[in-house]
């Protein structure tokens, strides 16, 4: 077990209804289908992902894998690359390509809500991870989501060639000036299947892109590029990106690079929703490119969050959803020891909770036009600086329980040691005298949980089953014998 939770730690090193509806309704004359590819499968055997550690089948899922192959296009820019987005792109080279999926799909087609999540994996340490898939499955789960990791990128398919050549040295990667096109037609074939479909018995009826830290770079990328061309996802989850975004096109193609800071284009016809953690603002640079809210665009910022955290290192991996030891305000400096082995205790914050409303929220927004709430940015004293709360907690963004009825300080930055421990922030609980200073005993806390969860629930920033969690581990707990 250790050696998966290296490598997804490593991974994830390396995210008015008429108007929507009509945008929906209403495409560009200039829309596009992305080749057609030739799918080969289900896959015999098992397939290499770092995922999660329970039973699908135990929770009513089954997983396939697919080989995908084709002719795809590498681009480049007909207008200059504005900071708007608002890019203009033509074919450039085009190369054979040979990738993978995998599929999570609900057994019975009864169970499928329609929505199909297609996960750009993670490949910033040179192999694929899923980080969406590690933050919201219980969501995903509990909803009827299929889930799918689309293989985009030259690193994540050379790593599978490399170390499992007998099932994956077919493969074929001609470079991620290709990736955008390979991504697209990846979603032509799980959404408009021909005489082999992904997805088996189930209908696919929207499909959101999405992606997390790197991965969601590249999205910024082909969603002001491609997301009017091409006419497959119906959605965009753009979550922890960094500053600027990835380039369109590079080596061994002509390299063109995008401006340091990048938003999504205006114009896109289809809604995007944006999840930041703490860490993303100013470690990773995403502050210069914070965008207003629009019509078809929201920006959530989480108070009390870390690029990654306790869930995605250790935790998540046997969450099902029904646990309320999830809630658990812990500290953990070494959540992997011998390999993580941080300063400080990491972020034990509520990112996985928010991250599962985002998806939600979207996909309701996809369906019916329904628009998620607005939320607070994140406050800070300039471009560098956060404002904190007395007792040190950040103010302002997504509010939840672990910052408005809180008994720890989470942060996401602050943290130093071994590997990667700088992007998993940090968690301090506070001494007996604070929590006395704050609650005049266990059951004003509980109170006081209750309450900010369920504010949190109301303004949709919690899914009511995960507040239900949160409110039946705080009953269960007694915060002065910690």
């Amino acid at each position: 077990m250790k050696k998966h939770f290296l490598l997804l730690l490593l991974g994830l090193m390396s995210i008015n209804m008429a108007i929507i509806s009509g945008c929906n309704r209403h495409h560009s004359k200039d829309v596009e289908e992305p080749a057609t590819a030739t799918i080969e499968g289900p896959i015999t055997g098992t397939p290499t992902l770092v995922s999660t550690f329970f039973s699908l089948e135990s929770v009513g899922y089954e997983q396939a894998e697919y080989f995908i192959s084709g002719t795809a296009n590498s681009y480049r820019n007909v207008n200059e690359l504005h900071p708007s987005g608002e890019w203009q792109v033509e074919a450039a080279d085009q190369a054979a390509f040979t990738t993978r999926i995998i599929v999570y799909r609900p057994i019975s087609p009864a169970d499928f809500n329609g929505t199909v999540v297609v996960e750009w994996p993670n490949v910033s340490a040179g192999f694929e991870s899923a980080p969406e898939w590690g933050l919201a499955h219980t969501e995903f789960i509990r909803r009827g989501y299929a889930w799918v990791a689309a293989s985009s990128q030259a690193v994540g398919i050379n790593h599978l060639k490399d170390n499992n050549a007998s099932r994956y040295g077919d493969l074929i990667h001609p470079g991620d000036s290709f990736s955008y096109d390979i991504y697209a037609q990846i979603a032509q074939a799980i959404k408009h299947p021909k005489a082999i479909a992904p997805l088996g018995r189930l209908n696919p009826q929207r499909l959101i892109a999405a992606g997390e830290s790197q991965s969601a770079h590249r999205l910024m990328t082909y969603a002001n590029s491609f997301g009017n061309t091409y006419d497959v996802y119906d959605g965009f989850f753009i979550h922890s990106r960094l500053g600027g975004s990835a380039a369109l096109s590079q080596s061994p193609q002509a390299d063109i690079p995008t401006p340091d800071a990048v938003y999504i284009r205006e114009d896109l016809n289809k809604p995007v929703l944006m999840l930041q953690t703490e860490t993303d603002i100013f470690l990773l640079g995403s502050f210069n490119n914070r965008q207003n809210d629009s019509d078809s665009f929201r920006l959530w910022e989480a108070a009390g969050t870390a690029h990654a955290d306790l869930y995605t290192a250790v935790t998540g991996f046997l969450d099902i959803g029904n646990n309320p030891a999830i809630a658990a305000v812990i500290e953990n400096s070494s959540p992997v020891p011998g390999f993580l082995d941080c300063a400080k205790p990491v972020n034990a914050g509520p990112q996985h909770f928010i991250t599962k409303a985002a998806f939600s929220a979207l996909n309701q927004w996809i369906i019916d036009g329904t628009v998620p709430p607005s939320a607070d940015r994140l406050a800070t004293i300039d471009d560098n600086n956060f404002l904190f709360d007395t007792l040190g907690n950040v103010k302002g963004g997504i509010r939840s329980p672990y910052v408005d009825a809180p008994i720890a300080i989470f942060s996401g930055t602050g943290q130093d040691g071994s590997s990667f421990c700088r992007l998993f922030g940090t968690t301090q609980l506070f001494n007996s005298s604070t929590l006395s200073s704050l609650y005049a005993d266990n059951e004003a806390y509980i109170r006081a949980v209750n309450n900010a969860t369920d504010d949190a629930v109301a303004k949709g920033f919690i899914v009511a089953e995960d507040g239900d969690l949160i409110k039946a581990h705080a009953a269960a707990t007694n915060i002065f014998s910690l």
